[in-house]
């Protein structure tokens, strides 16, 4: 992130128009319930390693994550089901938010874990631990959607890159209004994304594209969408910002 000549706290409270009292606690802990999602997505991996390893589960445990990413991570074949057929099943409905949590291996689990921890705690500095929580789950809907749209039915979706770009995408939006306050150049609030989007890119030349990129795409756009709703002051507060610009 740029550096800026004024506080973070100080500069989101004047363009989110909240109070001058200090914060809570000023060491900005990680919001509760992002630190829950990370603590059951590792207890998920963990149950994998566990039972790979024959440590636990016996020998049906070998085949534990194959048999969790069949029953919970995303496929388009699943909304196209539902909308042709009319039946509102359950089950496909479940995928939209429970592929988050299934990973292909612990180097998946782990970054995905770790950008959670880093951006959840940013973006919880201004945003309530509820609204967090719902960017999460609505993030990942929204990279579920864009798979949906743009990636072959057949292609598979999970691990938790989806949501967590998400919260790159409401990172971005409060870099961005925090720069127009101390005056810096805007575009800077995209650099996070352009050098992950810049990494995909060349790691896709050199090895093929995923096929779950648009996903991530997704999950940004929704999570950039979004911010302004969730931050403090909500869209009131970007449209008086906006007009004092205009």
């Amino acid at each position: 992130m740029p550096p800026v000549p004024v506080k973070r706290e100080a500069v989101l409270r004047k363009v989110l128009n909240m109070s001058d009292e200090p914060l809570e606690s000023p060491l900005n802990p990680l919001p509760p319930l992002i630190l829950a999602l990370f603590v059951v997505m590792m207890a998920i991996e963990a149950l994998f390693q566990l039972g790979t390893r024959g440590i636990i589960g016996g020998p049906s445990a070998v085949g534990w994550r194959q048999a969790a990413l069949m029953d919970y991570a995303f496929q388009g074949q699943f909304p196209t089901f539902i909308v042709e057929s009319g039946m509102w099943r359950a089950d496909f409905l479940l995928r939209f938010v429970s592929y988050p949590f299934v990973h292909a291996s612990f180097t998946q689990a782990i970054f995905a874990g770790i950008m959670l921890l880093a951006l959840g705690k940013y973006v919880g500095e201004v945003m309530a631990a509820f609204s967090v929580l719902a960017l999460f789950v609505l993030c990942s809907v929204g990279g579920a959607l864009a798979m949906w749209a743009l990636a072959p039915g057949e292609a598979w979706l999970f691990g938790a890159f989806p949501p967590v770009y998400g919260l790159i995408g409401a990172f971005t939006y409060l870099l961005w209004v925090q720069l127009g306050v101390v005056g810096g150049p805007q575009i800077q609030a995209f650099t996070l994304i352009a050098v992950l989007a810049g990494i995909q890119f060349v790691f896709g030349i050199l090895f093929g594209f995923a096929q779950d990129w648009p996903a991530d795409l997704g999950g940004f756009v929704t999570g950039l969408i979004l911010a302004p709703l969730f931050a403090p002051g909500g869209v009131t507060a970007l449209v008086a910002k906006l007009r004092r610009r205009g």
